[in-house]
């Protein structure tokens, strides 16, 4: 019996060493589990983001002085249905009169140098026809000396004859034209038919667009009409130019005409224009 108690022993010794073992690989497992979660600890250590320096004060008192601006505009202050923004707004909207208030006077002023020009011109026809006329007078005053001339002595020399009434006034004129010149009333006036053109067709153009953006619509009506009519005025005063500077009187006299009527119209518009202005301030809110 003790034999084979003894001879039975190494036979159990296998299953407690492979117990055993299973304790020692649990435990390995569980001391080496903390490494392995340790890792991802330290790297969500690694990427957790660096706090953002703090501001200037500089850029601290400016966004402060900033807010009180921003809460103090009404919700409807950029536009009237926000679609575009501050052309929508009053400011946008009274552009248009300022500027066609001073492009009126502008137009007077062109209208002036304009016509400085023409008395540059039309002066020198008036000396020249002067002249005519003082020729056949000279020719005939040699005749009336030579008449009276037995009865005087003929050591004695005539007194200087006195200027005649058309002298004085060639005279006259041709200083007055002199004067014209200095003036440089043809580059002035070309100068600023340039910019009225220029300027009023954009703002023609912009009036027109102001209307839309705010209403989304146009109006036909006389303001509208006439607005496009004075626009077509210009660019036909203007598409004359090249043949008045080739001496076409009748395209200098249609030039003055179209120019006559785009002032007529421009004055008679002022009054449409103001009640539109009137409108705007009804219907808009500033900027």
């Amino acid at each position: 019996m003790v034999g084979a108690g003894t001879a039975a022993a190494p036979i159990a010794a296998p299953p407690l060493a492979a117990v055993r073992a299973g304790v020692l690989r649990v435990s390995c497992s569980a001391s080496s589990a903390p490494s392995k979660s340790s890792g991802p600890k330290r790297q969500q250590r690694q990427q957790v983001p660096q706090p953002a320096p703090p501001l200037s004060s500089a850029a601290v008192s400016a966004s402060a002085a900033m807010v009180p601006l921003l809460l103090a505009l009404p919700p409807d202050a950029l536009a009237v249905e926000g679609e575009f923004g501050i052309l929508e707004g009053r400011s946008f909207a009274l552009l248009h009169p300022l500027v066609m208030g001073g492009l009126f006077a502008y137009t007077l002023w062109a209208g002036y140098l304009g016509w400085q020009w023409r008395r540059v011109r039309t002066i020198q026809d008036e000396i020249n026809d002067l002249k005519k006329q003082l020729k056949p007078a000279a020719a005939a005053t040699p005749a009336a000396v030579g008449a009276g001339s037995g009865d005087a002595s003929s050591s004695s020399t005539p007194p200087p004859a006195p200027k005649s009434p058309v002298e004085i006034k060639i005279e006259e004129l041709t200083e007055e034209r002199k004067k014209l010149l200095k003036g440089s009333f043809r580059d002035r006036h070309f100068n600023a038919g340039s910019i009225l053109l220029g300027l009023g067709v954009l703002e023609s153009v912009g009036g027109a667009l102001n209307t839309w953006f705010r209403t989304g619509k146009l109006f036909p009506g006389p303001h509208l009409f006439a607005g496009a009519a004075i626009t077509v005025l210009w660019a036909g005063a203007a598409a004359l130019v090249p043949a008045m500077q080739k001496g076409d009187e009748t395209a200098r006299s249609l030039h003055i005409a179209l120019n006559t009527i785009n002032v007529l119209l421009f004055i008679w518009q002022i009054p449409t224009g103001l009640e539109i202005v009137g409108k705007v301030f009804e219907f808009t809110t500033w900027p």
